[in-house]
């Protein structure tokens, strides 16, 4: 089961993919589109092409767990993301999500351009919602 990943930006947005088995995010590629019509085509021919089950956009809750300006965007945005796909679109939240990438690529020793953190965060997102669906999570949780 592939799954998509999404860090919506103010210019970009950041996109992950899953492999095959739902275990591991990858950084896929970067959406910088003229306008909204063609950022959500290019989502939409990414989840056909592919094979997307599911979509997981990062919700930017403030530190403090509230609902502020951007993740009302954030809403709206997916609000017409979810009337284009035929799959279930989630939100996850991605608080710190972006300064995880880049202190991930920094360890890695790749130059931290801006392009590249946006996929990056777009995968810590995705990841983290991965990590919160396999089983050996659920046994963990059932333990405490």
């Amino acid at each position: 089961m592939r799954i998509l990943g999404l860090d919506l930006g103010e210019r970009r947005i950041g996109v992950a993919l899953s492999d095959p088995s739902g275990w591991l995010a990858t950084p896929l590629t970067v959406l910088s589109c003229s306008s909204r019509k063609a950022e959500l085509a290019a989502i939409e021919e990414l989840v056909h092409q592919h094979q997307v089950e599911r979509v997981i956009v990062g919700y930017p809750l403030s530190l403090n767990g509230k609902v502020g300006p951007q993740a009302q965007r954030v809403e709206k945005y997916v609000s017409q993301i979810r009337k284009r796909l035929p799959v279930p679109v989630i939100l996850w939240d991605e608080r710190l999500s972006t300064a995880q990438a880049e202190r991930l690529l920094h360890e890695a020793g790749k130059r931290v351009r801006r392009e590249r953190i946006d996929a990056a965060a777009a995968a810590v997102i995705l990841q983290s919602y991965l990590n919160a669906q396999s089983p050996a999570t659920e046994t963990q949780r059932n333990r405490h």
